[in-house]
């Protein structure tokens, strides 16, 4: 027992200490375990800087293998290939481009060398974002700074793309390029052209450079390398250089500084700013550079020349009497304030301002844009709601406006509030006549650019110069022209159906319209508080203007519409408001549509948030159906997020008519004329049959089964719609 007891008595002691000890024994402990991961760390690094320095090394030949560069171990492939674009008129932007392929070829990289007249960038550009491969441009300038034939719609769709609002600035966000362009710096004013501005608005999609845009020189005395072929040989190696770098996962964008669309070489100090304030040409700025490392990004003089919101920094001060000048209605071409004469609002500012975003500037007062339906539709790929609601040809319709002038400003501007308001017409003004003429020769100019173009039908583009219909809505308020009936009655001898939006301010120009094929009020909002946050009037009896054209409307014999945009957050809770509008105008048809966001801006707080979906804007549709029983649900078109509620009138034996008998309604628009207008005649006398597919609730969601619908197959960034 004695022995047992000293046995306990022993180990006891020992556990006591051990416990009174144990914070030494977790120290020891820990210190173990530290020291073993750091030789096992130490270790692996020495074995991978071996294997590195041993290029003989079986482990490092087989990384060579694959991928042109990057290791077989690494999963991820950093480039899958190369895709070299090019747009010749000689052949030699060509032969650079085979060029590039065979020496592309020889790093084991899949490449290839397409066309850019055989190219649809719309569709392909898109799917550039996430296949992880390298774009290069390889494009000449030819005559006045022009693309070449072949190259001409990939840059125009380019160029609409990165200055359209409606396009996200995203849009080509993970999409990898370099740009080499080919010139003759003999021709001072245009030289590359092209290529630079094609690298500007890549950069402005979010596009991401892989190296400094490069130039060739054909001027074999200017060239830095001697020649063009020299100065293409220079940048090449360049170029498969950065190719190899790109392979094993380095990510470094740009070999220069990349900001605001301007791609600086390192050391260099861009010369531009200083010497497009004081009237440099642009080949004397690029002989201070490395040639095929240009930074220069604008073409000095000219009123065509590209101009970004970066870069009106050197113009600021004009811009900001500019925008004074516009509110006020007194801006002319030269930027003289003369308020004893009308002012013409189509200077060099206002250009600057619209000209970027596609639109053709007719006169002092007057423009003409390509709807982007009207594209879609040459292409066979469905039209817009007005082709599935009333039956027009989209790819026909010009979408035009007499007046760029509006007194609202409303918070879902499209135009971002770039065109200048008011609240009378204080302008020269161009005579109707002048303005259709031109309208519809650079309606049709624009229509041209489509020949060749992949994925356009013949047959379409051929109808397409013959317009038939036209939408005065593209921006601005057009009842301010003041021969706006002058106007619309050369439209209807054309045998060009008539369109009108107005914003329910101008009451009495509304009362003296003559017929139009159909007359929209946009109704906004329903009471006096949020129309005044919506579209933010400069009228101070905006409401009492609001409710007197809704009356006026009224009064109309020919079909008319309320077009309503729903804002999610600020108008959608509104319905019985709505309703009580709506048996103040009694219209014919009622749209209601989701608002579409237009991008960032400091001229709107709005974001995607403020955007209904589909869904919503249907319930909010039955909701307000409920409230007016001599009113249904006639058509959808989901594309647009919209919906076409109608009057029962136009619902005859079960049938819906909402579509449009176009030839009848020239008939009796040239009887009313022919009459002096004393022979009326109502919307009821120019209906047709509305097609199965267009009905709301039919399987086809409003998409006409004659055409093909298109889905991109990577994640899509237009958020556009009309």
């Amino acid at each position: 027992l004695d022995v047992s007891m000293d046995t306990w008595s022993y180990f006891h002691t020992c556990l006591v200490s051990i416990w009174l000890h144990r914070f030494y024994i977790y120290s020891a402990v820990a210190f173990g375990i530290s020291l073993w991961i750091v030789i096992q760390f130490t270790t692996t690094r020495t074995k991978r800087k071996k294997s590195h320095g041993n290029p003989s090394s079986p482990e490092v030949t087989a990384d060579k293998l694959g991928n042109g560069c990057a290791p077989p171990q690494v999963q991820e492939v950093h480039v899958a290939g190369v895709k070299i674009f090019y747009g010749s008129q000689t052949g030699t932007a060509k032969r650079f481009a085979k060029t590039l392929a065979e020496a592309v070829t020889s790093l084991n990289l899949p490449v290839e060398v397409i066309n850019m007249g055989d190219y649809d960038p719309e569709d392909g550009l898109a799917e550039e974002t996430s296949s992880r491969n390298i774009c290069v441009f390889l494009v000449a300038t030819y005559t006045e700074g022009q693309p070449p034939e072949s190259a001409a719609w990939f840059c125009k769709w380019l160029e609409e793309a990165a200055n359209d609002f409606r396009v996200g600035k995203s849009f080509l966000h993970g999409l990898r390029y370099a740009v080499f362009g080919l010139g003759n710096s003999a021709y001072v004013d245009h030289y590359n052209t092209v290529g630079r501005r094609m690298d500007r608005w890549l950069w402005m999609l979010s596009a991401s450079r892989i190296m400094t845009r490069a130039e060739g020189d054909c001027n074999v005395t200017q060239s830095k390398h001697g020649s063009i072929e020299a100065d293409f040989e220079a940048w090449k190696t360049k170029f498969l250089t950065r190719l190899q770098v790109l392979c094993k996962g380095e990510k470094k964008p740009c070999s220069g500084k990349c900001k605001k669309g301007k791609c600086n070489s390192s050391g260099k100090q861009s010369k531009e700013s200083s010497d497009h304030e004081h009237g440099t040409s642009e080949h004397e700025t690029t002989e201070a550079e490395e040639l095929f490392e240009s930074s220069s990004e604008e073409e000095a003089g000219g009123t065509d020349s590209v101009i970004d919101v970066e870069d009106l920094g050197n113009i600021m001060g004009h811009m900001k009497k500019a925008k004074v000048l516009l509110l006020e209605g007194v801006w002319n071409g030269t930027g003289i304030h003369n308020p004893a004469h009308g002012s013409a609002h189509c200077g060099f500012t206002f250009k600057a301002i619209f000209l970027p975003g596609g639109y053709k500037l007719i006169g002092s007062h007057s423009g003409v844009k390509l709807c982007r339906w009207t594209k879609s539709m040459l292409r066979g790929r469905g039209g817009c709601y007005k082709h599935t609601f009333y039956g027009i040809e989209s790819h026909r319709c010009m979408e035009a406006t007499p007046s760029l002038a509006c007194a609202n400003k409303c918070v879902f501007c499209w135009r971002h509030h770039t065109n200048p308001v008011g609240t009378e017409w204080r302008w020269k003004m161009d005579q109707p006549e002048v303005i259709l003429q031109e309208a519809i020769e650079k309606h049709q100019n624009m229509i041209k650019q489509f020949k060749g173009v992949s994925g356009v039908k013949a047959a379409r583009l051929e109808e397409a110069l013959a317009v038939k219909h036209c939408a005065l809505s593209l921006v601005g308020e057009p009842i301010m022209y003041p021969h706006i009936n002058r106007f619309v009655r050369l439209l209807h001898q054309h045998g060009i159906s008539t369109f009108l939006v107005t914003n329910a301010q101008f009451p009495e120009e509304i009362r003296r319209l003559e017929p139009v094929t159909q007359l929209y009020v946009s109704v906004d909002a329903s009471t006096k508080e949020s129309l005044r946050r919506i579209d933010r009037p400069l009228f101070k009896d905006f409401w009492q203007r609001f409710l007197d054209s809704l009356k006026a409307l009224a009064e109309k014999q020919q079909r008319t519409v309320y077009r309503l945009t729903l804002v999610k957050a600020w108008n959608v809770d509104e319905v019985k408001a709505y309703a009580d509008l709506i048996s103040l105008g009694k219209p014919d048809f009622i749209e209601v549509k989701g608002v579409t966001y237009c991008g960032e801006s400091s001229a709107s707080s709005l974001t995607m948030a403020n955007v209904p979906w589909h869904g919503e804007v249907v319930s909010f549709v039955q909701e307000l159906a409920r409230l007016l029983p001599d009113y249904g649900i006639a058509c959808e078109h989901e594309h647009s997020n919209c919906l076409l509620m109608a009057h029962s009138k136009f619902q005859v034996d079960g049938e819906w008519r909402t579509w449009i008998d176009y030839s009848r309604f020239q008939e009796l628009v040239r009887e009313h004329e022919r009459s002096g207008g004393s022979r009326t005649f109502t919307a009821a006398e120019y209906t047709a049959r509305t097609p199965p597919w267009a009905l709301f609730g039919a399987r086809e969601r409003g998409f006409d089964p004659s055409d093909v619908r298109f889905q991109r197959r990577s994640k899509a960034r237009d958020i556009s719609g009309c």
